[in-house]
């Protein structure tokens, strides 16, 4: 299909004579989908029982009458005042024992089954409205879970469930005491009705303690996903999606996209930048009206594989955010860049938030399409530029690359509770790697881990990968690609103690981690013939070869046929080579690229991608400032 451009917007925050106006509008702009209704439930519903859809069946109407494709989202991220009057105690409770209060958004706690069931009738109520609505061609669900750190709660309806969960787990109390090491420091329990949530310790709770918690949030977050999945699935045949977001691990992506039909994300590259990235002062400067040149990349392949090859960008930034420290905005250029580069992934739809600027309330800062007294904001032309430009490219087939990347969320849940040394930290580890192969012009896959066992990839790395149960091990030993781990790879248990089996516990690799070392920021470990490790160390053991050394002699890189193990978080200089002796290991072609230009190939098309805020000549072309070149990949990709 060719790729689609969208919108979100709220009919609630503007007089009904303005809607047809602003629906003829966004067509006009080229835009075909709009989102609407995600944070209405006090206009749908003033009252308990006081339903009042007229307004939102005419805003339906209008659109659909304009050609435009709705996605309705349930409101769930937003209960009316009048829910908490209902159900009391169903707000999040943060980790010093405060309840999250009414007056933002998100505040409710997922393990509340009142609430629940509150979202499951509302839902229902919306898919008997609107389910065979010919406009209304998908639905969101909630929204972007996990926002404002909200997946963890430490109320008395998540301790209840949590104790519950705990025995179906473990299924006696004395299983859980040994799988938990509880002997240690005097922790056992005599009944699951003693176990309390991991916060107000003393010092740390026991790491096993934390980490099965972690697990529970993500499984209530999937359990209040499917409630509503469930409610909506008999009422449309319409796809069911929800908008993640950037570098929020809390919960399974995984596991909450097993139910739906479309992965979605909420894509702000600038706001990104400031907020959420580890960079020097350097590159947040080159890149500050940009974004990261890798960001974007890293959630768009990571979503694409949450989706299963189907994925959208829900929200796309058009120009300054609110939410960020610094909220510059984006170059000229930009807004379409993003939006093409989203495309070159395999966006389906890329979605902009928002249509109109509010001139009231939390996000009146934040820009949209249209100013809020409706005057075109510069990102309005960039919008009907890539809708004439994906109107000519027409349709963008994905093909699988030859390099995949394995990610586990509950790595990050593990090594956020024991991180051991301040500078580690899982989704930089993994996006380093992700770096080091996009510098190398390589595409990328991301694979779960119920998914390793798709064949093709002539490639995987699995860096950190906390956890290497009999099924991994097996798939990784016995697998054809070549399969890099490392560092920290295999040194926990599914209950956090160190494996009888020795770290990494690989048995086609001779290789044993006998001590670990964490290095401060102003310390590195160089390696011979160039690089160095930083934060973590693994000291290795073992009869595999030594591909690389430290100075010191010990080993920073060992392999054994097709499993190598790195001791080190590498810095990009290692990883640069680590990258380059992989591919040529497995006769695989790079492209290295200069700083801020990337490379992403589709079936048909080569995308040259470039972030710089000045033009750059790759290979004989000549690609502008924050411009995107697309070459047939059937032709030389030499000018």
């Amino acid at each position: 299909m060719t790729p689609e451009l969208g919108v979100c917007y709220y009919p609630e925050h503007w007089p009904e004579e303005m809607w047809a106006k602003d629906a003829a509008r966004m067509a006009e702009t080229g835009l075909t989908w709009v989102r609407i209704g995600e944070f209405a439930w006090s206009r749908m519903e003033p009252a308990p029982g006081d339903l009042r859809f007229d307004w939102l069946d005419r805003a339906i109407e209008v659109l659909g009458a304009a050609g435009l494709k709705v996605v309705l989202g349930t409101p769930t991220a937003t209960p009316p005042r009048w829910m908490l009057e209902k159900h009391p105690d169903m707000l999040a409770v943060d980790m010093q024992g405060q309840p999250r209060k009414f007056g933002s958004r998100r505040h409710y706690c997922f393990s509340h089954q009142g609430y629940i069931e509150e979202c499951v009738r509302i839902a229902r109520i919306m898919g008997e409205r609107y389910g065979r609505n010919p406009h209304v061609a998908a639905w969101q669900i909630d929204n972007e879970y996990g926002c404002h750190d909200t997946t963890v709660s430490y109320s008395q309806p998540a301790l209840e469930a949590f104790r519950h969960w705990l025995a179906d787990q473990y299924g006696t109390v004395d299983a859980l005491n040994a799988a938990w090491g509880n002997v240690f420091w005097s922790m056992e329990y005599d009944s699951f009705d003693q176990i309390d949530l991991p916060n107000l310790t003393v010092t740390e709770p026991n790491p096993a303690h934390v980490l099965a918690f972690r697990r529970f949030s993500s499984d209530q977050v999937v359990a209040f996903n499917t409630a509503q999945v469930d409610a909506l699935r008999p009422l449309t045949d319409a796809p069911l999606l929800h908008n993640y977001m950037g570098r929020v691990l809390d919960f399974d992506h995984f596991k909450v996209g097993e139910d739906l039909d479309i992965a979605t994300w909420d894509s702000y590259p600038i706001g990104f930048l400031s907020d959420r990235l580890e960079a020097d002062e350097a590159h947040k400067s080159a890149f500050l009206q940009q974004g990261d040149p890798d960001m974007q990349a890293f959630h768009h392949d990571l979503y694409r594989a949450v989706g299963r090859g189907r994925w959208w960008v829900m929200e796309q930034q058009p120009g300054p955010v609110n939410w960020a420290p610094y909220n510059p905005a984006p170059l000229p250029g930009m807004v379409r860049l993003w939006s093409l580069e989203a495309v070159a992934h395999g966006a389906e739809v890329v979605s902009y938030f928002r249509w109109r600027q509010a001139p009231f309330a939390q996000e009146q800062m934040h820009a949209g399409l249209l100013t809020p007294n409706d005057r075109p904001a510069p990102a309005l032309a960039e919008a009907r530029q890539t809708a004439d430009e994906l109107a000519s490219l027409g349709t963008v087939t994905q093909t699988q690359a030859d390099v995949a990347i394995l990610f586990d969320y509950a790595s990050d849940w593990a090594w956020a509770t024991q991180p051991q040394g301040a500078g580690f930290d899982y989704f930089r580890l993994v996006f380093s790697a992700y770096r080091a192969l996009r510098r190398a012009g390589l595409s990328v896959d991301f694979i779960s881990p119920t998914d390793a066992a798709e064949a093709g990839y002539q490639l995987i790395l699995a860096p950190g990968l906390s956890t290497l149960d009999n099924g991994m091990e097996q798939r990784l030993t016995e697998g054809s690609e070549l399969a890099i781990l490392g560092p920290r790879s295999g040194a926990i248990t599914h209950d956090f103690q160190i494996p009888e089996t020795g770290r990494p516990g690989l048995s086609g690799l001779d290789c044993e981690v006998d001590l670990v070392e964490t290095l401060p920021p102003n310390v590195q470990r160089d390696v011979v013939g160039g690089g160095a490790a930083l934060h973590w160390i693994d000291r290795l053991s073992g009869t595999a070869s030594d591909l690389l050394t430290y100075a010191d002699g010990t080993a920073a890189l060992k392999g054994q046929d097709r499993l190598w193990y790195l001791s080190g978080f590498p810095d990009d200089a290692l990883w640069d080579r680590v990258v380059a002796m992989a591919a040529q290991r497995v006769d695989l072609n790079v492209h290295p690229m200069p700083a801020g230009l990337r490379r992403r190939e589709t079936d048909q098309h080569v995308f040259l991608i470039n972030y710089n805020a000045k033009p750059i000549v790759w290979n004989g072309h000549e690609i502008g400032a924050c411009d995107v070149a697309i070459l047939d990949r059937n032709a030389p990709e030499e000018g």
